[in-house]
């Protein structure tokens, strides 16, 4: 990928657009502050506005997780989760949304919302209201997919904006090296601070499912490395894990990353280091995957491709249902129609790559090529 043109340079000084950086808001004051002085407050000056909105705003919705503790801690508490979760896997830019988003149109499913997972401390109080009074109606930075409130969305924002460590507060200084790596697998986090982790998400889930019983079906690309973790909360969980052309993904990657570091960061991205951190995460990321994997009963593990999810939607569906005995697939199907329907005229990215970037991948991800049943011939010209 090309660094930043000459003609963005001119417009430095430029006041940018207060979008995605509003994101840091959710954060508990106490993390908000933390991660303001872990990066010795780098915030580029035309992003100075939005870091003191940020914090009013912080403030403001520290109080209202407060509020929502006192009025609904006793009730989650007690909220069962009478289904073992769904976990839908996936390196990022494999599918992954598209598989949640098909799978979260079962009645008898329940996934996190956009607005749950950006406002996890104060959703029980304040969804309803915000999200009537001001609807929201955009498009993702790095593909076009629509993004409305009550959409299905990662958790891992959720795990985030209640101050747990997480990659995505890299997003924030993105000309500073990643942080919260070890948290994308746990394996190497000292127990007090996982069993914090575990915690987190089981308060988040029980919330969300107070809100709305049913089966919760969860994706964060994070989780693919997570599987051992998951199993202690969740032992009788089911996987969905789903793949993609590896040259298409690191391409998708890459875009998706130049994308959310302008989007959400507090810094003009440099863009530096991001072919390589892709090179060297995913691998490691694939080899946690089969680690986990040997830990599930095969009946509740499923592999399919998003190739053939994008050519026969309904009948890898129903294979998903039979496989993980998630009941009468026929159940959902009127409503997979009708997103199909709605969905027809949706293209994703195309991607043309330089042959020596194509050469790059194939030498350095032929491991991975091979692990994901893909010829190394399947590199888009």
């Amino acid at each position: 990928m090309t660094d930043p043109s000459v003609a963005d340079e001119k417009h430095d000084d430029a006041p940018p657009q207060a979008t995605g950086q509003m994101l840091w808001a959710g954060l508990p004051f106490t993390s908000w502050l933390r991660l303001l002085i872990r990066n010795r407050f780098a915030v580029d000056r035309p992003f100075v506005p939005v870091a003191l909105a940020n914090t009013a705003l912080s403030l403001t919705f520290s109080a209202l997780g407060v509020m929502q503790t006192m009025c609904y801690a006793g009730r989650v508490a007690r909220t069962n989760l009478h289904e073992p979760p769904l976990f839908v896997l996936g390196v990022w830019r494999s599918g992954t949304t598209l598989l949640h988003n098909l799978l979260s149109l079962d009645p008898r499913h329940t996934s996190p919302t956009m607005y749950q997972c950006l406002m996890p401390n104060h959703f029980l109080l304040t969804e309803r209201f915000v999200t009537r009074r001001f609807p929201l109606h955009g498009k993702r930075p790095m593909d076009d997919v629509l993004v409305t409130w009550d959409q299905p969305q990662e958790d891992e924002y959720a795990m985030c904006m209640m101050g747990q460590p997480s990659f995505h507060l890299s997003l924030a200084f993105p000309n500073h090296p990643p942080v919260n790596l070890d948290y994308l697998d746990l394996d190497s986090v000292p127990p007090r601070a996982r069993e914090a982790w575990k915690q987190a998400l089981l308060r988040f889930l029980k919330r969300v499912a107070y809100r709305r019983p049913g089966r919760l079906v969860l994706k964060s690309p994070e989780h693919t490395a997570r599987i051992r973790t998951l199993l202690e909360l969740f032992p009788d969980a089911r996987f969905v894990y789903i793949v993609r052309n590896p040259y298409v993904v690191f391409a998708s990657l890459v875009k998706m990353l130049r994308a959310v570091y302008a989007h959400f960061g507090l810094q003009r991205p440099h863009y530096d280091g991001i072919e390589e951190f892709v090179f060297t995460t995913l691998p490691k990321v694939l080899r946690k995957l089969d680690e986990g994997r040997r830990l599930v009963d095969p009946a509740r593990f499923h592999e399919l491709r998003y190739e053939d999810l994008v050519a026969d939607p309904a009948g890898q569906l129903r294979t998903v249902y039979d496989t993980l005995s998630l009941g009468d697939f026929d159940v959902m199907r009127p409503r997979l129609e009708s997103y199909l329907a709605a969905q027809a005229g949706y293209r994703t990215n195309r991607y043309e790559m330089a042959p020596g970037l194509r050469d790059e991948i194939t030498r350095r991800w032929g491991d991975v090529i091979r692990r994901c049943g893909y010829a190394e011939e399947a590199a888009p010209s």
